[in-house]
């Protein structure tokens, strides 16, 4: 494999590993006629020609191998050149072209609908470079987990590390993406390992039996006379020994993993045993592969050869081999010694490697947006971001914030113009706070916070088919976040414009009643309105504050700064939106 990464010489690598590919299967093909007349050849007139048939098949297998490997590293060169391309596009915010996660969208979770975690144009498409299901869904748990300071912590700095090893992060997706092809599950598979099974002691005969007898017999036929029916008696005799075995092999071949998960696991391992890591918790996940009991590559590079034996044991050359030396038994007794020294690794090696994948990615995310800054987690009732900005808007264009809320505000009553960056900006906060928990830096130059857990309620819609208005979703959502509350959560919520389903004079009393509840329940948290009758609760209540996003009207055109203001805001342009899309006032 490729250890330094260039993306200049890639294609010249490319073009080389199909150029010496092409010429190794040339060879092979040559290779293969000129067995094909030793063997007709030594048959018919010179059986001497027949001694050479062994070193011309052992160069025929190396040839095989030589061919293996040069495909392998074009897939892998193939797999880092379209990364390089899939980097630039995450880059400029064009993620049309990954998946979208949009099955991960759960209208009942505290936050996970809110914030564009899932689905088009969502932090889990810059996020995931996970290779297979399992890593998939690790990420997809890890960024739903409620807020753990001290998980994040832990894989904060293990994150930091790996994204200052950019060869083992593009080493480490690139193999799982060059390799792991549909999927196939291994529940079977483990199930199948801790079945026990026992080498029968009698059947090391028809093991050593087989090999000799059958050379002989060939040999025998081939220069000494020996009727050509003895080969017919052996394969009789051959095929009701190889009985005893064909039913264990066959359950063994339904169950065996994919050929290509085993390669990358066996792939991955190497490159984790060979790298030096300083964090505690990448040592921990790396001391799976490194301790002495067992070398991981070795164990999956043997699983990976058995694998591709049992699983092709109907080939054709197989067949012949098979049923002249009767090698199904050495393969069941490699098999069985196997199992019963490395049985037990296996899951718990999979499941390790899922962990990197999901490590690999965010790691893979901080190198790629050069994210640096450090979280202070606080045990103080507060939170405080400087320049925060929105992970999802083009870097260039996404307009930064400074924000607090200390021990005595526990509300922030969020008022402004429409499209003046209101929901943007409590979205912004919401899924730093994600970013942050799954042990990522921030979008930010400063970011404080303390243990709270997020809850939002913003895009609450109807369903016609549980027969649901817009107006009761919202009101299941808030019940939900008043239940969390009560039962002594330290909530940090995001309400956007609340209660906008009913009149104007309820919405008001009844934002009024919320926001006191939620004080009292030891909430903390923004809620946006267009009511701006309820700016004037800072007066009556010392833990809330007004703030507030602007927009400056002209005679043809509204614009907007996105900055974050104290106070309420001053003015509204829903009437002159309105004009311009043609609405006439008299």
């Amino acid at each position: 494999m490729i250890t330094e990464i260039d993306f200049e010489l890639l294609d010249k690598e490319l073009a080389q590993a199909k150029k010496k590919a092409t010429a190794l299967s040339l060879v092979r093909l040559l290779l293969f006629f000129l067995i094909l007349a030793i063997t007709i050849v030594g048959l018919s007139e010179i059986r001497l020609l027949l001694l050479s048939l062994p070193f011309a098949l052992i160069f025929f297998v190396y040839l095989i191998i030589q061919f293996n490997r040069q495909k392998d590293k074009e897939a892998f060169i193939k797999q880092l050149m379209q990364m390089a391309v899939e980097s630039e596009k995450r880059k400029h915010r064009e993620l049309k072209m990954f998946r979208s996660g949009d099955r991960y969208l759960d209208k009942n979770h505290p936050f996970a609908n809110d914030l564009d975690l899932f689905g088009e144009h969502s932090l889990f498409q810059v996020l995931n470079h996970t290779v297979n299901q399992a890593g998939e869904s690790l990420l997809v748990t890890w960024m739903k987990s409620p807020i753990n300071a001290v998980n994040a912590k832990s894989r904060f700095t293990a994150i930091r590390e790996l994204s200052q090893k950019p060869v083992f992060l593009k080493s480490f997706e690139a193999l799982g993406r060059a390799f792991i092809g549909k999927e196939k599950s291994k529940k079977d598979f483990y199930q199948w390992l801790e079945k026990p099974q026992m080498w029968k002691t009698w059947q090391f005969l028809p093991m050593l039996l087989g090999p000799i007898g059958g050379l002989g017999v060939l040999v025998g036929t081939l220069f000494f006379g020996l009727p050509y029916g003895w080969i017919g008696i052996w394969i009789l005799l051959g095929m009701i020994f190889l009985g005893f075995v064909f039913q264990s092999l066959q359950e063994a071949a339904l169950v065996m993993p994919n050929e290509g998960d085993v390669k990358t696991f066996g792939l991955w391992s190497a490159i984790l045993v060979k790298e030096k890591f300083e964090d505690d918790y990448l040592k921990q996940l790396q001391h799976d592969f490194k301790n002495q009991e067992v070398a991981a590559p070795e164990v999956l590079k043997s699983l990976e050869q058995k694998t591709f034996m049992i699983q092709n044991r109907f080939n054709l050359v197989y067949l012949i081999f098979n049923l002249l030396f009767w090698t199904d038994f050495f393969l069941w007794w490699r098999l069985l010694v196997w199992k019963n020294k490395n049985a037990q690794y296996l899951q718990s090696w999979e499941n390790s490697f899922t962990t990197w994948q999901v490590l690999v990615s965010l790691g893979a995310f901080t190198a790629e947006e050069s994210l640096t800054q450090t979280v202070d987690w606080t045990k103080e009732d507060m939170i405080e971001v400087k320049d925060i900005k929105h992970p999802l808007l083009h870097p260039a264009k996404a307009v930064g914030n400074d924000f607090s809320m200390d021990a005595s505000n526990q509300v922030v009553l969020l008022t402004g113009a429409n499209m003046s960056g209101k929901t943007t900006f409590m979205r912004t906060l919401g899924i730093n706070m994600v970013m942050v928990n799954l042990g990522l830096s921030p979008c930010a130059t400063a970011f404080r916070c303390g243990h709270f857990q997020l809850f939002t309620s913003m895009r609450n819609s109807d369903n016609l088919g549980e027969s649901v208005s817009s107006f009761y979703a919202e009101l299941a959502r808030i019940k939900l976040l008043l239940d969390t509350a009560a039962e002594g959560i330290k909530v940090f919520f995001l309400l956007d414009e609340i209660l906008k389903g009913t009149n104007t004079e309820d919405r008001i009393l009844g934002s009024e009643a919320l926001i006191k509840q939620l004080a009292a329940s030891g909430g903390k948290g923004i809620i946006s309105t267009h009511d701006i009758e309820l700016s004037a609760l800072e007066n009556k209540l010392n833990y809330l504050k007004n703030r507030s996003f602007h927009s400056e009207i002209t005679d043809q055109e509204i614009h907007f700064d996105y900055k974050i203001k104290a106070g309420p805001c001053p003015s509204f342009n829903a009437h002159k939106l309105m004009e311009l899309m043609g609405i006439k006032f008299n």
